[in-house]
């Protein structure tokens, strides 16, 4: 169950974090990934990292031109997972506080993005009669927090939405699009010491399952949703949070 043998898949945003574990899962089922990342160096070291089923596609999601240019440049792909979401500039702000000029990112990345990258690689899918959209979305583009996240909300929601008319337009045509609403993550190692130790054990204390979530664990639910097995599921918006909401 679950084989993606012989599928293309491209993640993007996939050098680090979340990304990098969705892209080692999708190789354990059998995919050969595309490892997408802003960086090139992150990029190259990442499928380095993960083997001869992996490779480098360095681009920046929010640039049309880059992103066609890249897609070109490959096979045809199967799989999609737009998981390229934060913004270098992103930081927790309340809207009231952040600057016009700071808005841009946050939707170039989670709205133009998604955008961007479907259109590389949806007709190709279509054609093919075979494919796979699945986008990293957050709980923040589904339920309103008081934790400075409004713009990269806004961009994750449209994107929920965007993926919602997808599914309808392209389910005749073998593809599915589908989303994944994340909860609180492991983060890439950094600076902070004890005190972030204290707070990611508090952070793991709020969740019911008694952790943070893993870059793995939403691999797993990628792999079903790229399998032949998950055909019948498009259109949704799935919460992968360790039961921080149960509706």
């Amino acid at each position: 169950m679950f084989d993606l043998t012989g599928k293309l898949a491209l993640v993007t945003g996939s050098g680090q974090g979340v990304g990098k574990g969705i892209a080692h899962v999708l190789i354990e089922a059998g995919a050969h990934v595309l490892v997408n990342d802003l960086v090139p160096e992150r990029a190259e070291a990442t499928a380095e990292a993960l083997g001869k089923s992996a490779s480098p596609l360095p681009f920046d999601v929010a640039d049309a031109d880059a992103v066609d240019a890249a897609v070109a440049s490959c096979g045809p792909i199967d799989i999609l997972v737009n998981n390229a979401g934060i913004p270098p500039s992103m930081r927790a702000v309340k809207f009231r506080s952040l600057p016009r000029e700071e808005w841009a990112p946050y939707i170039d990345v989670n709205l133009y993005g998604v955008l961007n990258c479907v259109r590389a690689t949806i007709d190709g899918m279509c054609e093919r009669r075979w494919g796979r959209v699945i986008t990293i979305s957050s709980g923040s583009g589904v339920h309103g927090q008081n934790i400075g996240v409004s713009l990269y909300a806004a961009g994750k929601g449209a994107g929920i939405s965007f993926m919602r008319h997808l599914a309808i337009e392209c389910a005749r045509d073998g593809v599915t699009a589908n989303t994944l609403a994340l909860g609180l993550m492991v983060r890439e190692e950094g600076p902070g010491g004890e005190e972030a130790r204290t707070v990611t054990a508090k952070l793991a204390g709020s969740i019911p399952v008694g952790r943070l979530g893993t870059g793995d664990d939403i691999g797993y639910a990628c792999a079903f949703l790229a399998s032949n097995e998950a055909s019948w599921l498009t259109g949704q918006t799935i919460a992968v949070n360790g039961g921080s909401t149960t509706s």
